[in-house]
């Protein structure tokens, strides 16, 4: 069974930094390429950042040069760096893993931005 748990999340002050982690179990993690979204309140679900499993990386426009995306195969983890936050990040973060039609979410981890 695949689980993916995601940690890491708080309340920061604006410019500040975050690092989050999402451990996966299943034994998915060499086969999938990872991703993290974001769902802020009133607001869809957004795409913010994925990394293949070759380590190509993609970003959203609105956090390129702020955020960075890297996997630890050793530990089954996908990691989401967050520096210069702003009040617009304030959302919940999701882990997520896809290959081909097979997907799976993370329950979540609550990032505010604030001061």
């Amino acid at each position: 069974q695949v689980q993916l748990v995601e940690s890491g999340g708080g309340l920061v002050q604006p410019g500040g930094s975050l690092r989050l982690s999402c451990a996966a179990s299943g034994n998915i993690f060499s086969a999938y390429t990872m991703g993290w979204y974001r769902q802020a309140p009133g607001k869809q679900r957004e795409f913010v950042a994925w990394i293949t499993v070759g380590g190509s990386t993609n970003y959203v426009d609105s956090v390129k040069g702020r955020f960075t995306v890297s996997r630890d195969s050793a530990k089954n983890t996908v990691f989401l760096q967050m520096n210069s936050l702003n009040a617009e990040d304030t959302a919940v973060y999701y882990c997520n893993a896809v290959r081909g039609v097979s997907r799976y979410w993370g329950q979540g981890t609550q990032v505010t931005v604030s001061s």
